[in-house]
């Protein structure tokens, strides 16, 4: 794996983030099933195939579509809700969600630092914090992007 991850990082960035990644199995695969050859044969192939990168640039292709498209079908989502045909309440849920989250997030920091919090609850209280910090995460990156492209 380090060495397709090698081989990858400098001619496809993206397929040698994928395979180093909780995906990466699925990655592996989907590399294996464009080159026609067994997973474990991926490095030889890159190696000795002039057509193997062209192929994995083509995966990443593929991908880069696929991303796009899931942000155009976001964004299309939120233009078809923000219209007058939707329900009001489809119209407000995402941002009262959203307020929720971020006013529960706001209270608890409030709450811990003027608190202090039994021993005991120090697992439960790491849990929760973490629950709701992703959630601030989503709810930040809902509104105003992610830093991905960035």
């Amino acid at each position: 794996m380090n060495e397709l991850f090698n081989l990858l990082k400098g001619a496809a960035p993206v397929l040698a983030n994928a395979i180093a990644g909780p995906l990466g199995g699925m990655a592996i695969s989907a590399i294996a099933n464009k080159l026609g050859v067994p997973p474990e044969q991926i490095p030889s192939a890159i190696q000795n195939d002039p057509e193997a990168l062209a192929k994995i640039k083509e995966l990443e292709l593929e991908y880069a579509k696929l991303t796009f498209q899931d942000r155009a079908s976001a964004r299309e989502r939120e233009s078809t809700i923000a219209a007058s045909a939707a329900p009001f309440v489809s119209k407000i849920i995402t941002p009262i969600l959203a307020l929720v989250i971020v006013s529960v997030w706001g209270l608890i920091q409030w709450f811990m630092l003027n608190n202090t919090i039994p021993t005991e609850m120090r697992e439960l209280v790491i849990r929760v914090l973490g629950t709701m910090d992703g959630a601030l995460m989503l709810v930040l990156s809902y509104y105003f992007g992610s830093s991905n492209e960035k």
